[in-house]
Formats: C-alpha cells, structure tokens, sequence
C-alpha cells in the first residue's frame, strides 16, 4: 500500500523494459528509486517483443538513431554478464547475426545499398548468393535472390531482460510496485513534486515518465504533447523437435527468432493507431504465409501461441528522451518503436546521467528532446485526476 507520506529521490513511471533499465542505471547509482507498474513488471511491450537486437537490419543512412543503436548493442555482452552475476538471470544474448532474405530482385537491390552503407559506415554486412544462404540456413525456401548477412546483429529475451532489469534495480536498493496504478502528476512551482496513485501520493524530487504509449495522457496533463501513438503487433510462436533456422531470419514484414527449447517466435503485423491487444485470423494468416514463404516446413511446427503487443511509434520515428522542458525534475523516455528492447541500456544510462546532472555523453542528444515537436504548455499546482493509470 502507498501512503501520503511515501517518498522517494525517484519515480519510475512503468515497470518494461525501459522503465527496468533506467531504474537499474539509477541504482547503481546510489538513487532511492521506486518502480511504478499498472500490471505486472514487463506485461505490456516488453513481454510481447521478440528481443531483436537489429541495429543494421533496417538502417539505410546515417542518422543519429543508427548511431544510438550502434553503441546500444555494444552495451549487451557486458550488460548480460552484469545481470548474470547481479540476479542470476540469463537474458538468452545470441551473437549468431541476422539474415535479411530478398525474395525479389527489388529486395535484392535494396539489400545490396544497405551493405554498400553499413561498410561505409564501418559496420559488418555482406551479400549471400542463394546457395551460400541456403549452406547457412538448408530450410530456407530455394526461392530467394540472395540475404544480407549481418553478424554484429543478434537477440535476447525480452522477457528475461526486462525481468533482469527490475530485480537488479532492487537488488541495489530500488523498490518495485506493481498493480499500482497512477493518476497524475504533482507539480508546484515549475518543479515535480509528486505522483498521485490509486493508493496515495509519493512525494518525490524526480520522475521519468517510461510508460509506452500509456504515458501520453499523463504528460498532456502537464501541457507535454509528446505524439506517441500505438502501432498494434500481432505475433505468434512454435515449437520443433529440431531447430527450422539457427539464426534470426528476416525479410520485409516478417522476422523468425529462434529461441531456447525449439521455439520459433514469427512476427509482426503492423496495425497503426490501433490500441486492441486482439490477435486477427487476418494478422495470423498473413504471417504464417510470410513465413512459410520463407521457411516452408515452419507448416509441420506444433502450435504454441499467438499474443499482441502496442509499439510506440512517434510522428519523426525518434524516441523522446530527456528532461521536460518548463518542469524540473521531470523526464520522459517514450517512443521507441520496434527497437525499445535495444535501445534500453543506452537510453537507462543517458537518462540516469541527465538526472543525476551531467550532460548526456551521447553526441546529438539534442535530437532526442521531448519538446521538439511542440512547446510546453506548463501546468501548475495539483493537477487533476484523469482516470490515467499506468
């Protein structure tokens, strides 16, 4: 139960995977830090994520997010063994690279400029002839123009990782609520002074809003139109005796991920504004057609499940990150799209800088802003109850 008179350094507003690596990062930096989550730590995006770690697969210029990504999973491998040894938590890291697969000469084009981009950028990229694709992966179709092939790229569990991330926090000291839903914020004089929730007020002298696309409605209350928006994901999962494919295979619109115990996560639709975790015959049945054309003995796999997640996109594709303009103490981290499971250690560390108060390391930060895309309308005294509860 929280009372009135609870208080933390803290706020973490959203218990995924983004919310888990800002409180981990804080942490261990001494903060007394508190984890608010609506659900259960990690039911929302964070649970529903294949756990790609893709900062090549889809990148065809340089661009400050590319380069967000690119130091990002550089972070993993020592991240994982952090976690390991702090929680006792394995992450499931697999360093194996990914395989782009063009089914069409235009794929095949395009996958040709994407390497030519990514050598120039001082990235790992290479072209795969159909026979050398299939030497790779023997259940690939035989019907393929060719892959890129991107060792650097790799996955993890998302689920692991987002529980990794809490336990580690608290481990150092955090505290973790769930089913604890929040209503407002508390601002006096330009500064957060607190978070209403459904069981009371926690004063605080700083929170950071890492809700997804939950959070939204509770910055517009503080006049911060952020313009994160749902776009829904429809996936589904099955299971071999024998792995179909050993590394993460991708094409336009579909993705395999093969996990421990012979699973083979297949996603995702795109559903834009669409905010209905419901899973369609008509998302389901365009995927299975997209895997099967890229791996057809996927149709003899046994049947697991099928489940929906919420992507927060944003109308320029960057995530917001940084300090609240016109509010001190306020932050937000929100918008990552498809790529919050690896974008989560660096934007856990530049967050933590920031409210600890130092100048983020990362060069064009500044793109990041939370006011870039409207000014601030601030919003003073208590604000008003909106029946928000993330």
């Amino acid at each position: 139960m929280v009372h009135q008179a609870d208080v933390a350094d803290v706020v973490v507003v959203g218990g995924g995977v983004i919310g888990g690596s800002i409180a981990y990062h804080l942490a261990k930096k001494g903060r007394r830090v508190l984890i608010l989550e609506r659900e259960k730590i990690g039911s929302g995006a964070s649970g529903a994520a294949a756990g790609m770690l893709g900062a090549q697969s889809e990148t065809h210029r340089a661009d400050v997010l590319f380069d967000l990504a690119r130091q990002s999973r550089a972070m993993f491998p020592q991240l994982a063994e952090e976690l390991r040894e702090l929680t006792g938590i394995d992450i499931g890291l697999v360093q194996k690279g990914l395989l782009k697969v063009a089914l069409t000469p235009d794929q095949a084009a395009d996958c040709r400029r994407m390497i030519a981009f990514q050598r120039q950028a001082g990235e790992t990229a290479a072209w795969l002839t159909p026979a050398e694709a299939n030497e790779l992966e023997p259940n690939l179709t035989g019907r393929i123009e060719g892959a890129m092939r991107i060792p650097g790229d790799g996955q993890v569990s998302a689920p692991e990782l987002t529980a990794a991330y809490v336990r580690a926090a608290v481990m150092l000291g955090a505290e973790a609520k769930e089913n604890c839903g929040v209503r407002s914020l508390r601002l006096e004089r330009g500064r957060v002074t607190g978070i209403v929730t459904d069981e009371g007020t926690i004063s605080c002298g700083q929170a950071v809003i890492a809700a997804g696309v939950h959070g939204q409605r509770l910055l517009a209350q503080a006049g911060i139109e952020t313009d994160v928006y749902p776009v829904k994901g429809e996936c589904f999962s099955v299971v071999t005796e024998v792995p179909l494919v050993s590394h993460t295979v991708f094409t336009d619109g579909c993705y395999l991920v093969p996990k421990r115990g012979g699973r083979l996560l297949v996603g995702a639709s795109m559903v834009e504004r669409n905010d209905e975790l419901t899973v369609s015959v008509e998302g389901l049945m365009g995927l299975m057609a997209k895997a099967a054309a890229l791996v057809p003995r996927i149709t003899s796999a046994r049947w697991e499940k099928a489940w929906a997640g919420l992507r927060p996109q944003t109308r320029d594709g960057l995530p917001y990150l940084g300090a609240a303009a016109g509010y001190e103490g306020l932050f937000v981290a929100a918008g990552h799209y498809r790529n919050g499971v690896l974008l989560s250690p660096i934007t856990g560390a530049l967050i933590a800088e920031q409210m600890s108060g130092r100048r983020p390391s990362f060069t064009g930060w500044e793109s990041f802003a939370p006011d870039r895309h409207h000014a601030v309308r601030p919003s003073e005294g208590r604000i008003a109850h909106v029946g928000f509860d993330h």
